[in-house]
């Protein structure tokens, strides 16, 4: 029963070879994005978990704080008012960009506004870049550029499977 590969007819009970491989590639490229999103959701949340949990991180002086990190970084930023805006109250930018990331990793995770989400984490990774990672040299030490790349995709492409967008999107077709 096996058959020509080239003519695409039935080689044995699973059909033929082009029709299988075709088969996972479309199955490959619908589930493309979801090991990204995986990442950048577990990432950014465990990120804002660990920024609220650290007692020297939203203190505006001492070692290892956000402050103390603002100061060091300002000179060298690409955008030192964005730097200034934050020294004005360390610990509030901090429980914001904490939050804010909560936020992301969660929304991610659950596919839940997963482009609005995508949009909150590149602005979040476009702020840490400009700000934080700019003086990084090579550019490409620095992670922020990194992760706002891999943010594109996701807002570009949404959570179109195994997310509550899908689900929402599903309801609202029925009758």
């Amino acid at each position: 029963m096996v058959q020509g590969y080239r003519t695409g007819t039935p080689i044995g009970l699973g059909g033929s070879v082009r029709g299988r491989n075709g088969r996972w590639k479309e199955t490959a490229r619908r589930y493309s994005l979801l090991p990204l999103r995986i990442f950048l959701g577990v990432t950014f949340l465990y990120a804002g978990i660990d920024k609220l949990t650290d007692s020297a991180f939203l203190h505006a002086t001492g070692t290892g704080s956000l402050g103390e990190l603002l100061h060091s970084v300002r000179g060298s930023a690409a955008v030192p008012a964005l730097v200034d805006l934050a020294l004005k109250s360390p610990a509030g930018f901090g429980y914001a960009i904490a939050i804010g990331e909560i936020a992301v990793g969660i929304g991610t995770l659950l596919g839940l506004y997963g482009r609005v989400a995508a949009l909150g984490g590149a602005l979040i990774s476009l702020t840490l870049w400009l700000t934080v990672s700019w003086q990084s040299t090579p550019y490409y030490y620095g992670n922020d550029l990194a992760y706002l790349m891999a943010w594109l995709p996701l807002l570009l492409a949404g959570s179109p499977l195994l997310s509550a967008d899908a689900l929402l999107a599903a309801r609202r077709r029925m009758p």
